[in-house]
């Protein structure tokens, strides 16, 4: 007889990042949650040294498989887990997230009704010291509030903390692979989903803590890398649509500015505010930076 089929594959792209990782796998193995209903798929995405020592240490407190395929983003990783996972629902997170302990009850709860939606759980900032950190995350927070008003409507869900119907996702093709970086793919995935007339639905109880430590650096590097993918985006929607690209009003990046200095300490908020116009500056270069490569 073959293994009964789970309920949940969670599917992990991952890249030169063992620490995270593991950390990752271990919160995995602390769920509330009957082990023969989950299994647990790693992609490495290329990188130097697999992660085979880490998935090897946690392989008797999980059903763990590891798939090794060339470096070739993020998106291409999770169709490959995809196309290897048994589950009935697909729960994508990233190897530096941490998903709270009731992450696949509550999502079972979500999937009793309606069975059919992708579900999009809350990320929380797990180093809120980190000034980079909670400006990263604020951008992230105010694009829920922007996009998911209307929770059983909602239209936008980051690529770390969703959860899908496999069939479905399987039958609109999975992730765009013509986004290599970890930027945009998941905007594109979610505006497609709607396109096809599927529907999203926000669960704020669905918890994954995102454990991403940045520095002025990195923090430019990562903004930088989202205006690339937010030019992608536009172009292929607009390909998808038959219309031209549209950016956002104005009003978007007003009421972005003001909403930083709606959240968080308020010794902070001076600080993240202007964290929040690098990132837009950041965003603009690199978005103009994909435009003019595209052009030639």
């Amino acid at each position: 007889m073959g293994r009964e089929q789970p309920v949940f594959s969670i599917i992990i792209p991952t890249y030169s990042r063992p620490g995270p990782l593991a950390a990752c796998l271990q919160a995995l193995s602390r769920l509330d949650y009957a082990r023969e209903r989950f299994e647990v798929i790693v992609v490495d995405d290329g990188s130097p040294t697999p992660p085979k020592a880490v998935v090897e240490s946690l392989r008797d407190r999980l059903q763990l498989t590891l798939h090794l395929q060339r470096h070739a983003g993020p998106a291409a990783a999770r169709n490959a887990g995809a196309m290897r996972a048994r589950g009935k629902y697909l729960a994508f997170t990233d190897d530096d997230c941490l998903p709270a302990a009731d992450w696949l009850e509550a999502l079972t709860a979500r999937f009793e009704r309606p069975a059919n939606h992708l579900i999009g759980g809350r990320i929380i900032n797990a180093v809120p010291d980190n000034p980079y950190s909670t400006a990263a995350q604020l951008l992230v927070d105010y694009m829920y509030t922007y996009h998911n008003s209307h929770p059983n409507h909602a239209k936008f869900f980051a690529s770390n903390n969703l959860a899908v119907p496999a069939e479905r996702f399987r039958a609109i093709g999975g992730f765009d692979t013509s986004f290599s970086l970890a930027a945009g793919e998941d905007r594109e995935f979610c505006d497609r989903w709607l396109h096809y007339g599927y529907e999203m639905t926000y669960a704020p109880e669905v918890l994954v803590y995102h454990a991403h430590a940045l520095s002025l650096r990195s923090f430019w590097r990562q903004q930088f890398r989202y205006g690339r993918g937010a030019f992608g985006f536009h172009r292929v929607r607009a390909q998808r649509t038959q219309k031209g690209i549209r950016l956002q009003a104005p009003s978007f990046y007003l009421n972005l500015l003001r909403h930083s200095f709606s959240q968080g300490r308020r010794d902070r908020r001076l600080v993240l505010a202007g964290l929040l116009l690098v990132s837009q500056g950041a965003i603009t270069m690199g978005f103009l930076r994909e435009k003019f490569a595209q052009a030639k």
